[in-house]
């Protein structure tokens, strides 16, 4: 007996959107059947992962502080994806970000005004681009795959942070702690509602989900990307140029994390420190997938999945699970979510076994 996935005729797009829910239900109940395992009230564990975080204006402002980079970060990829350019580097173009934003402010530490937060955002956008322009060249000009430049590169920027957070950027007065110097008011991001963390971060990805949707669905750069994602030859026939898509689209994705490293170290974090994030540039990965690559579906899969980290913090705290459930429930979210793409795509095709016949068979 073979198995074999065969294309189906025809994709009903119903299932295409649909399947992201269902994704969510089937990790629910494989959380549900994971907390009975541990030992765990099954019902309890899920109220405290999915509902207890947001359950005060707290834990709402929260659920969004969490939402920003990730809501930023995704709707950048999501260009890139749509025209097959695979940035799977978000993680590092954050880092440079915030060090480019963040730098800004400690060369600037002794200059009050008001010029200097829009700087530091200009700074961290161009920091993020210069990143990712490294595997746009190296693509378009030797051919290499992105997805490993751009993952090597991860690694490059979270050692260029440590060495400057261990040298030249360690504050004098952080008691021998790798830190910088806190950054002053005017270097730091507006609280947007009184006695939270919710600052005007979140405004900005709102802005960008805003500026995404209307370049993806009523400007030519979106049609564009698409058709160099879904008919490479027919974009070339078109007079599309595939280089000029593949440098625009890492650009962009490398913006839009750069600007999201320089929003967290001047809003929530308010400082350059070793662990400038807990992974938002490969959870952002998830959350394009999750959101169909449709700015505004980013922003409903960016609160969902900040809501993961609120809830393993909180799982963690009530319960005293390992903080990995998080991570668990982030990978069985996007494991689900494949798998259902698989199945709308591709139906399962059982073939009967084959048996091979011996020569003396074959020749009576």
């Amino acid at each position: 007996m073979a198995i074999r996935l065969e294309p189906r005729g025809e994709i009903a797009q119903g299932m295409i959107y649909a399947s992201p829910l269902v994704a969510v239900l089937a990790t629910i109940i494989s959380g549900f059947v994971l907390f009975a395992i541990l030992g765990v009230d099954p019902i309890n564990a899920l109220f405290t992962f999915f509902i207890s975080p947001i359950t005060s204006l707290d834990g709402w402002t929260e659920l969004f502080v969490k939402a920003t980079p990730l809501v930023l970060i995704a709707v950048g990829l999501s260009f890139g994806f749509q025209a097959n350019v695979w940035n799977i580097g978000a993680e590092g173009q954050l880092t440079i970000g915030a060090l480019a934003g963040g730098g800004l402010a400690l060369l600037l530490f002794e200059v009050q005004s008001i010029f200097l937060l829009p700087a530091m955002m200009i700074a961290g956008v161009l920091g993020g681009m210069a990143w990712a322009a490294i595997p746009a060249f190296l693509k378009t000009r030797y051919n290499t795959n992105e997805i490993l430049t751009s993952l090597m590169l991860v690694y490059v920027g979270l050692l260029v942070l440590s060495w400057l957070i261990h040298g030249p950027w360690k504050s004098p007065d952080s008691m021998n702690f790798p830190e910088s110097r806190l950054f002053h008011d005017q270097a730091s991001l507006p609280i947007f509602i009184p006695e939270t963390r919710l600052h005007v971060g979140w405004l900005i990805a709102l802005a960008a989900v805003f500026t995404g949707w209307i370049l993806m669905a009523r400007h030519i750069i979106g049609f564009q990307v698409k058709v160099v994602g879904m008919a490479p030859m027919a974009a070339r026939f078109a007079g599309f140029r595939e280089n000029k898509i593949i440098w625009m689209t890492l650009l962009i994705s490398g913006g839009t994390a750069g600007l999201a490293g320089m929003i967290e170290v001047s809003g929530p974090i308010g400082q350059i420190v070793p662990v400038i994030s807990p992974g938002y540039g490969f959870t952002a990965i998830i959350v394009a997938f999750l959101g169909r690559l449709h700015p505004v579906g980013v922003l409903f899969a960016g609160i969902l999945m900040a809501l993961t980290y609120l809830g393993g913090d909180a799982a963690q705290i009530d319960m005293n699970l390992p903080n990995a459930v998080t991570g668990v429930f982030q990978g069985m979210l996007l494991f689900y979510l494949l798998a259902a793409d698989v199945l709308v795509k591709y139906r399962i095709r059982i073939l009967p076994a084959v048996t091979k016949l011996s020569r003396t068979e074959l020749g009576g």
